[in-house]
């Protein structure tokens, strides 16, 4: 496993290779689809966004309540391909990668290689145990969406995989 800490660099995303597996320590934020949809819209009518895409990498996912003495409770990914729709213009916005579980579309494909970014994948079952990789969990916006309201998070040894890499090479393509 490739230990990397977040922000990558240019240089570092685009070493990575689809299969190789990372341990992520940094930052990252969570969004689901109704947090993209505001997102959206806030970008549709000309609005700042609550966080620097340009300095982002997004969960697709939902945290449980924190049980006593932890940061977090469950955290586990949620279906990427439901952030389709999202992922392309947010990624030529800046995005700097995303985290989340199964394929993602030939649209979304293209703009990690226009973009030369990448997207990791985290294995589904496995919330607690991620949740055990999130130290510290900040709201940022939207609390009404409760769980699907954005998150910072700062993760140590995040297990996840390269599923497709800045030259467009899938996982799920073998």
């Amino acid at each position: 496993m490739k230990q990397l800490t977040l922000p990558l660099s240019p240089e570092q995303t685009q070493a990575l290779r689809a299969g190789e597996g990372v341990l992520l320590t940094g930052t990252i934020y969570t969004a689901r689809d109704c947090a993209h949809k505001r997102l959206t819209a806030l970008l549709d009518e000309g609005k700042a966004l609550p966080v620097d895409l340009k300095k982002t990498y997004i969960y697709y996912a939902g945290p449980c309540p924190a049980p006593a003495g932890k940061a977090c409770g469950s955290c586990g990914p949620t279906t990427s391909a439901r952030m389709n729709a999202f992922a392309p213009r947010l990624l030529d916005l800046g995005l700097q990668g995303m985290i989340g579980k199964g394929e993602m579309s030939e649209e979304t494909r293209a703009a990690l290689v226009r973009n030369r970014k990448v997207y990791f994948a985290a294995v589904g079952g496995a919330g607690a145990y991620y949740g055990n990789a999130i130290r510290e969990m900040q709201l940022v916006a939207f609390p009404d969406l409760l769980s699907e309201a954005i998150y910072r998070m700062e993760v140590v040894d995040f297990p996840a995989v390269v599923a497709i890499d800045s030259d467009g090479n899938s996982v799920y393509d073998r």
